[in-house]
């Protein structure tokens, strides 16, 4: 199954997640489409060029953001600041081709970022729908919960807001977790538990404060995931992970049910 089919998919009783690269995911349910920390451009390419930290493509994006106008997405979710999860030169576009059709979609992000999440759409700061741990919302046919994530650490802004956020995100049929960057902590398996997680969507490349493939599996082993997806890989060349090497490997030795998809493929629940 390719991204292209998102446009084409049935209405049905499935839940469809497709890998859009790095931490970005496409979930269909029914008419909604959740797009998670898509990151469909090459800003962060631009910026670092010439620096000691080239961000160099591994792979051609899936999709071009203008593109997603022809599929039916009903939110945007960011989990935190960072452009590969808030990306102006991919929600902006988004955003704004979607306004063009006569369809105003929601953008979420954690409160403490709503100014820039607002900047970064291009829409009014009023607009964006702010999210601390603990939060939940209802956007049509998803119900989003917000989770505590630790980019390096749980970090807090003055007035005690999360800086970093995960995401439950529940359908009648499936409950997919969508962790953001993190770092295993403390807590993080118990928080995930009471949620009954079919799908964890975890990253894998173990530096910039991420959990390695490792930590990964034993995450969604100990929350009791039915299905574990690597994510947050095979974007820059300085920043990525094999899956094979240590994912995989603890997934079975764990007897953990894993799921490695190549960008542009999808997981269809059940």
């Amino acid at each position: 199954m390719t991204l292209a089919e998102i446009t084409r998919r049935p209405v049905d009783s499935s839940l469809v997640i497709w890998w859009l690269g790095q931490s970005g995911f496409a979930i269909r349910y029914r008419g909604d489409c959740a797009l998670i920390d898509p990151y469909l451009s090459d800003s962060l390419t631009t910026k670092y060029a010439g620096t000691e930290k080239p961000h160099v493509r591994m792979h051609p994006r899936v999709i071009a953001p203008e593109d997603l106008a022809r599929v039916p997405v009903t939110m945007v979710l960011s989990t935190h600041h960072h452009t590969d999860h808030l990306d102006p030169e991919t929600i902006g576009p988004i955003v704004s081709t979607l306004r063009e059709e006569g369809r105003t979609v929601p953008v979420v992000a954690p409160e403490t970022w709503r100014a820039l999440a607002a900047e970064r759409a291009g829409v009014d700061a009023a607009s964006i729908v702010g999210m601390d741990e603990g939060t939940t919302i209802q956007i049509g046919a998803f119900e989003i919960v917000a989770v505590a994530a630790a980019h390096e650490a749980v970090e807090y802004d003055a007035r005690g807001r999360r800086k970093c956020l995960g995401y439950i995100i529940r359908s009648s049929v499936a409950t997919v977790f969508h962790s953001g960057d993190t770092i295993f902590y403390d807590g993080l398996a118990a928080r995930l538990r009471p949620y009954a997680v079919d799908v964890a969507l975890l990253p894998i490349n173990g530096k910039v404060g991420n959990m390695a493939g490792v930590e990964a599996a034993r995450v969604a082993h100990a929350a009791g995931a039915k299905i574990v997806v690597p994510c947050h890989y095979d974007m820059f060349e300085f920043n990525t992970a094999d899956p094979a090497s240590e994912f995989v490997p603890e997934c079975e030795r764990l007897g953990q049910r894993y799921k490695v998809l190549a960008l542009g493929e999808a997981l269809t629940w059940p």
